[in-house]
């Protein structure tokens, strides 16, 4: 059975039982503590913490989930994978324990001919919490199943939590015996014969703080309403089906480890150590497939950083079986073909899916390139101090700069006999990730202290009315001050403040919130920001610049009249900027990201390349033109599904209610899920100009520009900027161009001639240096500081300019030394005798770049080093002659 259709029937049985199909939500997880969802149930978290009234009393999904923290596990045993499919069906207070269980195991055990999965009832076991007799009397009743096999578990194995106080439950799980091939006979928790393929959580209880993760803690008491939440591993299911060992044999992942086997030559199933790479990558490009058709693209950072890891780490292990050509080019079409069954929005959106992988695939093709040459300088510095481990920080810096996984470098320092810090390395890794969590927990409300929130808005939604008005009577619902709700705040405090309605827009959808004040009888606040902390609720972050307020009062708010006209010039030229982009550039440039405030707009799309001039031009021009042409901006509701027939466009990694917005310009030209403030003609955007265009990481551009009365603005100081330098130069205006290409090639000319005369005096010198060498224990030496300003490449031809010119019957060592642009450098060149003294022109360019606070190496014949501390530039001389004597004498 294909996994699509594993996945077609789970959905189809529990739709026919009046479950609402909830599309999956996105990979980008909205928990601060979490980058990706890890689990069906993450889009229903806040109908089971009461947030949010769930707005249907059941629900079935199958959510797309990334886990990464075992990345390194992944292809070394047969469970651990990065991106999977968890099937799940959710009661809200409807139905409960039994009505769960006769559910999953009528849609397993029921025949396949009749729409189940027709597993062997003989061969399933039911696993409980050890103190859940309810549920093993309901095994009993509804499965049939006798005591041997019912399974009684503890906390750690059978009972759920979110790992903070809330909602939790017992489990019940069922399993498969799999054989005695697998392993011993009652062993649970060894092994893979009792494979645990569908999880029944059943969130009956609250529990409260303690506990060492999943057990331990206390248990409150129970929830008013018991809820169901189910977990069936979707790609676990498909290999019992399909008669494989393991989830890299399944049809959506094999096919890739086939291409890969067909492209490097290598067999999957002949080496342990080979198996792992093409287990790699058929996880990885399935992973890199579904993360950036979510919207993720490559970077540094949080998810973006996943994503790269993943795809690199995809690449890397096509070239250790000895594929070195671009490979991602044959394997994500194939994880395509597998993919689009179940997700056919993949396979419209594949240009530009592709076009953001081959563009990090090739950025990483020249990240190994130049990532090497670090690599070998930091090897051979290392051996130079006659060390063998590679410290944590150089590691951390191939790693973080340049991109390199720890296992690569790993492998290449054991090639050169080498160790690596990995726990100095792993140290600093934790460091930027917990930097990363608590810049994530700064920007984004979790489902940790939200209950005063929670308890304001179980009085009602706020009901929003700035897109007709920008001013609101209205009256206080609550004030809180540090999370908690407050009596009241009196002058000078910054607190929250929610209102029964308000006219002030919560910052969402890239746009800011909204400024503008609320006052009162005898009370005045300042609206320094607007958050949505929790669904339905607004709340106004407040400066209170005179007298106090309380709940209760009446209120009348009032936006900032010029920061809203401009903020919605700014995010409807968003739009605009975008629809010109997808005419100028084509569909698959297409919108990532955006922030918008009054006057400014920056908007992220994919495009692997830099645009030129030309291309720039053009796109502003016609989003001028359609601010010219009066395009009418309209806003109506509709069903998600009715927007996306429509063409509307949605921003990746959003998540969307059942009835969304959809913004309009110009009609078809101009479609866009938004919540957002909008003017009500493109007209009224005014001027537009983009000021810059720039690349924020593979396969992702950013375009910034300014519109309304600062794009006139930008233009004044431009304009200005052209006067002053036409009056300078004494030239038209348009003029200008080549008035400046003449004077840059002429300048250029200058330099080179200059740099000719400058180089002929620094040589000039080399016949006098040589007539006057030093003896040092009988080795003719010149040390010379030559002119600030020689280049390294002058002053290497001086160093080997002199040492040709001096006696060839004795050992001969040259060092001459110039700052340029404050930084030294030293260049020392050896001849044949003196190496054949044992001298090396290595060591003692080194022992001179000590006194610069630098370093330095080469060959043993000619050397160069350099620093930053031009003030020890007699010394490194000096200490150039030293080293000579020091090891002609042995002293």
């Amino acid at each position: 059975m294909d996994t699509s259709e594993v996945r077609r029937r789970f959905l189809n049985y529990f739709e026919e039982r009046d479950h609402t199909v909830v599309p999956s939500a996105p990979l980008p997880s909205p928990d601060p503590n979490l980058l990706f969802n890890v689990a069906g149930m993450a889009q229903f978290v806040p109908y089971f913490v009461g947030q949010q009234t769930p707005p249907y009393p059941r629900a079935t999904s199958v959510q797309k989930c990334v886990r990464t923290l075992d990345i390194e596990e992944v292809g070394k045993t047969t469970r651990h994978g990065t991106f999977f499919q968890m099937n799940g069906n959710f009661s809200f207070g409807d139905y409960f324990k039994e009505q769960a269980v006769q559910y999953a195991w009528d849609l397993v055990t029921k025949s396949q001919a009749d729409g189940g999965y027709g597993f062997d009832e003989s061969v399933l076991y039911a696993s409980v919490y050890y103190e859940d007799d309810e549920a093993i009397d309901i095994w009993k009743r509804v499965a049939g199943l006798p005591d041997d096999r019912i399974v009684r578990l503890g906390m750690k194995d059978n009972f759920w939590s979110m790992g903070i106080p809330g909602p939790c439950g017992p489990c019940s799980e069922i399993l498969i015996d799999r054989g005695p091939q697998y392993g011993a006979d009652r062993d649970w928790e060894a092994g893979d014969r009792y494979l645990e393929f569908w999880n029944l959580v059943f969130m009956q209880n609250i529990r409260g703080e303690g506990g060492n993760g999943k057990e331990g803690y206390p248990i409150l008491g129970e929830l008013p309403k018991k809820n169901i939440d189910t977990g069936l591993g979707l790609e676990r299911v498909a290999y019992l089906l399909q008669g494989v060992d393991n989830m890299y044999e399944i049809d959506e992942i094999f096919p890739v480890i086939e291409k890969a086997s067909e492209l490097s030559g290598r067999k999957y199933g002949a080496d342990q150590i080979d198996d792992v790479r093409f287990r790699v990558i058929a996880d990885h490009v399935r992973s890199a497939l579904m993360l950036i058709g979510d919207g993720v693209t490559p970077g540094n950072e949080q998810g973006g950083y996943v994503l790269r890891r993943l795809l690199r780490r995809s690449i890397r292990s096509m070239r250790l079986l000895g594929y070195e050509d671009p490979s991602l080019v044959e394997l994500l079409p194939t994880s395509l073909e597998q993919m689009k069954k179940s997700y056919p929005e993949l396979e419209a959106d594949f240009p530009r899916i592709s076009q953001v992988a081959y563009a990090e695939e090739e950025a990483f093709r020249r990240t190994l390139t130049a990532g090497t040459t670090i690599f070998d300088l930091a090897v051979k510095n290392v051996k130079a101090e006659g060390a063998v481990q590679l410290a944590g920080n150089q590691a951390f810096q191939l790693h973080d700069t340049y991109g390199f996984p720890i296992d690569l470098t790993v492998e290449m320092a054991a090639e050169q006999g080498l160790r690596v810090d990995t726990e100095g390395f792993r140290s600093l890794m934790k460091e930027q990730r917990d930097r990363a969590k608590a810049d994530a927990r700064a920007k984004k409300a979790g489902h940790a202290d939200t209950s005063a929130y929670r308890e304001l808005r179980e009085k009602g939604v706020t009901e929003f009315t700035g897109y007709d008005e920008l001013a609101t009577d209205s009256q206080v619902r609550g004030v809180l001050r540090d999370g908690a709700v407050a009596g009241a705040a009196e002058q000078g405090e910054t607190v929250e403040v929610v209102l029964e309605k308000t006219p002030f827009y919560a910052e969402s959808g890239g746009q800011i919130a909204d400024e503008g004040l609320i006052v009162g009888d005898g009370f005045k606040l300042k609206v320094l920001d607007v958050q949505r902390p929790v669904k339905g609720l607004i709340v106004h972050r407040v400066e209170v610049l005179e007298g106090a307020v309380q709940a209760g009062l009446d209120v009348h708010a009032q936006v900032d009249k010029e920061w809203r006209i401009s903020a919605c010039q700014a995010h409807s030229g968003t739009h605009v900027v975008h629809a010109a982009l997808r005419q100028v550039l084509g569909p698959t440039a297409l919108q990532s990201g955006s922030y918008n405030k009054p006057g400014y707009l920056r908007l992220d799309f994919a495009w692997s390349s830099g645009l030129d001039q030309a291309t720039r031009s053009e796109i502003e021009e016609v989003a001028n033109l359609a601010v010219r042409q009066d395009l009418s901006v309209s806003a109506q509701y509709m069903s998600l599904p009715e927007a996306r027939e429509w063409g509307a466009l949605a921003l990746f990694g959003e998540t969307y209610d059942d009835s969304v917005r959809v913004v309009e310009i110009g009609g078809p030209w101009s479609r866009e899920l938004c919540g957002g403030t909008h003017v009500k003609h493109s007209s009224q955007v005014g001027a537009l100009t983009v000021t810059s265009e720039a690349s924020v990481g593979a396969g992702v551009r950013r375009l910034e520009a300014f519109v309304g009365m600062d794009a006139l603005h930008y233009l004044g100081r431009e304009r200005a900027l052209v006067r002053l330098l036409s009056e300078n130069l004494k030239t038209r205006p348009e003029e200008l161009p080549a008035k400046v290409a003449d004077l840059s090639e002429r300048l250029r000319v200058a330099e080179k001639e200059l740099e000719k005369v400058r180089a002929g005096q620094v040589l000039a010198a080399a016949a006098e240096l040589a007539k006057a060498p030093k003896d040092v224990f009988g080795v003719a030496y010149v040390g010379h500081r030559a002119p600030d300003g020689v280049s390294g490449g002058d002053l290497r031809k001086l160093a080997i300019d002199v040492r040709g010119r001096m006696p060839l019957d004795k050992p001969a060592v040259v060092a001459v030394l110039s700052v340029n642009d404050g930084k030294p450098a030293v260049v020392v060149a050896l001849n044949d005798i003196a190496r054949e003294w044992r001298l090396k022109a290595g060591d003692l360019v080194r022992t001179a770049a000590e006194q610069l606070g630098g370093r330095g190496g080469g060959k043993d014949d000619v050397a160069q080093g350099g620093g930053t501390d031009p003030a020890g530039s007699d010394k490194a001389l000096s200490s150039v002659e030293h080293a000579i004597g020091h090891l002609v004498t042995g002293g």
